[in-house]
């Protein structure tokens, strides 16, 4: 038998001992994503229905092909969430390699498909995809891996995570998708920041950053369509036909939606005045439809996520896992917050998808894919177990 001092703030009769249980998969998680999927497919059925009409096929078009892609999404979700995580870490580099070849084909082979001037997909046939969205996850991947031991930056051995991460933005840029770029330098920095990272290097990364926005725009590195984007942002009124249109009438669907909205599949704003309607601005046909309660809705599920996500994190027992979590946690997010932020004016346009909801089958299928591997996570949490012990107080 022992004998200890009393100690008020901590009793010497028990002491506190972390136990890793396995659970069932984050139950929240799983209806904010079904619903959040749900959602998509209603409204990429009512901002598409009058285009596939007015093409002469199917109104419901755009929807079968979104619930295909929704179809292998959810089978790759339901293998991921059953897969042991860590079982990802011998993949990752296959992955990642066949990440990078399919940006190669994109841009140096005619396989890639141009579409509004940007060079971003990959088309076989009847079947299209888009390979920076498969570029998320391999981010993920890798800087999970590299700061698994510690969050060294400048680390020899961390050379074979970085040398892939820096090829796959160079070529994501070269598209030129800059709004992708943005998002992986981003959950990398918010990834290096959980691993432990010294926030002094935040404050140097964004003082970078900003210089090099400002040498860009002086040396003209910038491209015109990406200048015209924030002038356009500043002030959309000064070319309404122009470069301004597509806020201006992203910001009238809003406006006319009001609290409660114009009802579902009565948007005036899709019929020939929204571009893009089912696509990058699908946020404002959900404003005009159903009004600021159907985008409190949307955010709020959005923001349901983050949370989730972030307490998976925060319940792991390990730092790859941690890490993971983090990163698809917060890629998700911020895509989403990128998307609402766009069709709202609060932020320049990015032309990223809102995920789970916009239409594009590359987009919803890996979301999904990125969501297995969360649930999965959410299994192995930490528990706190008190274990008493015979002890007695001098």
């Amino acid at each position: 038998m022992s004998y200890q001092r009393y100690n008020p703030k901590r009793p010497a009769n028990y002491e506190p001992q972390m136990s890793v249980i396995i659970s069932s998969p984050d139950r929240t998680l799983l209806v904010v994503v079904a619903f959040l999927v749900i959602l998509g497919l209603m409204s990429i059925f009512s901002a598409s229905a009058p285009k596939c009409m007015e093409m002469g096929t199917n109104p419901a078009g755009f929807v079968f092909n979104q619930m295909l892609f929704l179809v292998v999404g959810f089978i790759g979700m339901k293998f991921l969430a059953n897969c042991d995580y860590k079982n990802l870490i011998p993949w990752t580099m296959l992955f990642v390699l066949t990440v990078i070849v399919m940006l190669f084909l994109v841009n140096y082979t005619p396989l890639g498909v141009t579409v509004n001037g940007a060079k971003r997909w990959i088309s076989l046939g009847i079947f299209q995809f888009q390979p920076s969205e498969f570029a998320k996850p391999a981010i993920v991947l890798l800087l999970a891996s590299a700061f698994n031991k510690n969050h060294k930056i400048f680390d020899s051995t961390k050379m074979v995570y970085f040398i892939p991460i820096l090829l796959i933005i160079f070529m994501v840029y070269k598209q030129p998708n800059l709004s992708m770029v943005i998002l992986f330098l981003m959950t990398g920095l918010i990834m290096y920041l959980s691993a432990g990272g010294s926030l002094k290097f935040l404050w140097i990364t964004i003082g970078a950053s900003i210089f090099a926005v400002l040498t860009a725009s002086v040396t003209n590195l910038i491209k015109p369509y990406q200048m015209s984007r924030l002038t356009t942002w500043l002030n959309p009124e000064a070319d309404p036909l122009g470069a301004g249109y597509n806020i201006i009438q992203s910001l009238v669907a809003f406006a006319t939606g009001g609290f409660w909205g114009v009802g579902y599949g009565s948007s005036v704003q899709k019929l020939a005045w929204l571009p893009e309607s089912h696509t990058d601005f699908i946020f404002a046909v959900i404003g005009e439809e159903l009004g600021f309660m159907g985008c409190l809705l949307v955010i709020g599920l959005f923001w349901t996520f983050v949370h989730r996500g972030f307490l998976i994190a925060s319940r792991c027992p390990d730092i790859y896992g941690k890490l993971l979590a983090v990163g698809i946690t917060f890629s998700i997010g911020f895509q989403a917050f990128l998307n609402m932020s766009v069709a709202s004016s609060l932020l320049p346009a990015t032309g990223v998808p809102l995920p789970f909801i916009s239409y594009g089958g590359s987009s919803l299928m890996v979301s999904m894919w990125m969501v297995g591997i969360l649930l999965n996570i959410s299994k192995k949490r930490v528990k706190k177990i008190r274990v008493q012990s015979n002890v007695r107080y001098l």
